[in-house]
This record gives C-alpha cells, sequence and structure tokens, in this order.
C-alpha cells in the first residue's frame, strides 16, 4: 500500500479554502507535497489538486474522509481521495488506424503511462493480433446501422463485467450513443484531427490539401453527446507547407493525433483535470 494520495476538491468559490483544507490535512497528519489550485472568477468555482503523503504507516480512508467531511462541511465541497499510485482499468476502442493503439500500448509497457488495460474493443479485426502479442483480451464486435443497439449492450457488459473506469477512442471511427456518452460522462476519452468542423467526413487530409493548409493539429477531449464538442483535454499543432503531398500530412497528423492522446490520459491518469462546465481546468 502507498502512503502517497491525490486529493481533489471542487467547491463555490470563496476566502480560506486553501486554509482550511490545509490545516484540516495536517491534523489527519497528512502533509501536501505539492498543490495547485484556481478559482474561476466566472462562474466562482474553487478547484484544487494536491498530492499527500501520509505520515504514519497506513491511512484509514473511510476514517479520514468522515473526519475531511466533518470538519470542511461549510465548503459545500465535491472531493476525492485516491492513491497516487492507482492504476485505473482502462479499455481501449480502436477502428482500422492503430497508430494511437500501438503509442498507448509502447506507453503503458515502457512505464511511461501507469494504467491497467483491461481490453481492447473494435469493430473490425485487424489489430486483435496487437491485442494477442500483449495478452490482451480483445472484443470483436461488429456494427452497422441495423445492431447498433445490440452492439451498445454488448460493450456496456464487457465494460461492467471489467469495472472499466477508463475508456479511450484510439481512432475509433463509431458514434456512441448519447446515453453512452451521458453514463460516462468524464470517463471516455476521444482523438480527432483538428480540422473539425472545417473537413469533416472521409480523407479530411486530402480535403486539406486541396485547400492548401499551413497548419496540422489534433484535439483530445472527453467524450459528450454532442459530437466532437467535449470539454477539450489537450491540443497540438504543427505548420506545414505546400511541398506536402496528401500522404506527408496524414502522417504529420497521425503522430500529432499519438502524442496528443497520450499526453490527455497522462493528465486523466494523473488525476489532473477538472470538467469545467464545457471547458476544462488542467493542473500541470
Amino acid at each position: 500500500m502507498s502512503n502517497e494520495f491525490i486529493l481533489r476538491v471542487q467547491c463555490p468559490d470563496k476566502y480560506g479554502i486553501v486554509a482550511k483544507v490545509s490545516s484540516t490535512l495536517n491534523k489527519a497528519n497528512l502533509f501536501i507535497l505539492d498543490s495547485a489550485h484556481y478559482g474561476d472568477p466566472e462562474n466562482k468555482i474553487f478547484f484544487m489538486r494536491a498530492k499527500l503523503v501520509y505520515s504514519k504507516k497506513l491511512l484509514d480512508i473511510k476514517k479520514f474522509s468522515s473526519f475531511f467531511e466533518s470538519e470542511c462541511k461549510n465548503l459545500k465541497m465535491n472531493w476525492s481521495i485516491k492513491e497516487a499510485g492507482y492504476k485505473p482499468n482502462t479499455a481501449i476502442f480502436v477502428s482500422k488506424y492503430g497508430h494511437c493503439l500501438q503509442d498507448l500500448m509502447y506507453r503503458v509497457d515502457s512505464g511511461i503511462l501507469p494504467m491497467k488495460v483491461s481490453c481492447i474493443i473494435s469493430n473490425h479485426k485487424d489489430h486483435e493480433k496487437i491485442a494477442n502479442w500483449h495478452d490482451i483480451p480483445f472484443f470483436f464486435i461488429p456494427i452497422n446501422k441495423n445492431n447498433k443497439d445490440e452492439s451498445e449492450l454488448q460493450t456496456r457488459k464487457i465494460v461492467k463485467d471489467l469495472n472499466i473506469d477508463l475508456m479511450i477512442l484510439a481512432r475509433y471511427m463509431q458514434i456512441l450513443s448519447d446515453e453512452m456518452c451521458k453514463d460516462f460522462y468524464g470517463k471516455i476519452i476521444n482523438i480527432h484531427h483538428s480540422f473539425l468542423p472545417s473537413f469533416k467526413g472521409a480523407k479530411p487530409y486530402h480535403q486539406a490539401y486541396e485547400k492548401g493548409v499551413k497548419i496540422l493539429g489534433a484535439t483530445a477531449h472527453y467524450v459528450s453527446s454532442d459530437l466532437d464538442e467535449g470539454p477539450i483535454i489537450d491540443q497540438s499543432v504543427e505548420r506545414v507547407d505546400h511541398a506536402k503531398t496528401p500522404k506527408d500530412l496524414e502522417l504529420i497528423g497521425r503522430d500529432l493525433e499519438s502524442i496528443t492522446l497520450a499526453r490527455a490520459v497522462k493528465y486523466h491518469i494523473e488525476r489532473r483535470i477538472f470538467i469545467n462546465n464545457s471547458k476544462t481546468v488542467i493542473f500541470s
């Protein structure tokens, strides 16, 4: 068991929150290793993330939670505490393009992304070999216009049976239902090229080439019921010029997608992200 923890706090903004939280932690023999906080002046909401160390052998989470709740009840906060080393049970969704999947698996294997990949789910069989190579369960769930409800029920069963608490859409080219998006809001991360909504549909990089774009980009965001409009977590851009072919643009775009998705996932795992209405607060 670890003696380091991540505390997250969200509450109406007012004077004295940091002092109250800090003194309460001190009484509980929890000391702050690092912390960050932000008061949103527009929405009057306060956000705080703190990495803590317990000075004794083993923290009784239940006892601490009761004490912390009692001490800070006047702050009306939503808060949580988890071990700093917690690895989320993760499901990676992929279709035919495997660059984001392979990049994520490399980062997991090398210890860069501390998460447990419990399964890979796909509407194609193209990347089953990657799952087999990493000894990860692979679920092939074909999807067409006639079986979307059935396929979602299969997906939900897998998520429930494996106790999945993070879903990554690693170029998964299917639209989730509004119910799925609402039920798992804040737990599904998606990646797409930043041309949206300018270049929708098939072959966006060919469309970008035809328009002579000078900047390529990628955006990682939480999935919401509004297609590709969920709270943005991270974005990357790279300048290009007239000499780049559609294939060049696509390869550059794939690199941007992989890097941006991995960074967003890392922020999520480290519990650095707070959803603030349609935006995010992210502590570096």
